[in-house]
């Protein structure tokens, strides 16, 4: 039996930045951490380093499907792997990471009021406000900043979800925005050799 690593029990830190996310909507901050430290992996050496090894949620996913049979284990469909895919999907979710960035700038400048809710799916407005009891003080635009961070992970938690459930467990890893951009990076640093970005 392969002795557990210190990085193979990373899903707790994902499972509890969603736990948290309940409770208190300013932890949506931490998950900035998600999409700085793979870039800078990728960019300083690692390449598909943070994706192979130690990303939470991608254990997570393996966890629930594999250890406790909640995947149908099926092949994920050729459409979902195709560069169209990925590459649209990559586009749509920076649409809606610039939209969230612009509505904070608009509560920021005074010119919308905070909105303490959380869009799930990207469409789906779901009523938040008893995770921002305990933000007194703390600027509106901080806060509106945090719902829609969180919106984004928990959207994309809900949409790995249903991938795992209905193909593979890892099956949200072949069009996970961040993977993409990684294996952006690792075929601009290795344009030779393609066989280090996996």
């Amino acid at each position: 039996m392969k002795k557990k690593k210190w990085y193979d029990y990373l899903w707790i830190v994902s499972a509890t930045y969603l736990l948290l996310g309940f409770f208190n909507i300013l932890f949506a901050w931490i998950g900035l951490l998600c999409f700085f430290i793979p870039l800078l992996i990728a960019i300083f050496g690692g390449d598909k380093l943070y994706c192979n090894r130690f990303c939470g949620r991608g254990q997570l996913f393996d966890l629930l499907g594999n250890k406790l049979h909640l995947s149908r284990q099926k092949d994920i469909p050729r459409f979902l792997r195709s560069k169209w895919f990925r590459y649209g999907f990559l586009i749509f979710f920076f649409i809606m990471f610039f939209q969230m960035l612009f509505n904070t700038y608009l509560v920021f400048s005074g010119a919308s009021s905070l909105r303490e809710v959380v869009k799930l799916i990207w469409t789906f407005k779901l009523p938040w406000h008893w995770a921002n009891q305990y933000s007194s003080g703390v600027a509106p635009w901080v806060q509106q900043f945090a719902f829609g961070f969180y919106s984004v992970m928990l959207t994309s938690t809900v949409l790995g979800l249903v991938t795992m459930g209905l193909f593979k467990p890892r099956s949200w890893c072949v069009y996970c925005p961040m993977g993409t951009m990684t294996q952006l990076i690792c075929k601009g640093k290795h344009r030779k050799v393609h066989g280090n970005c996996k």
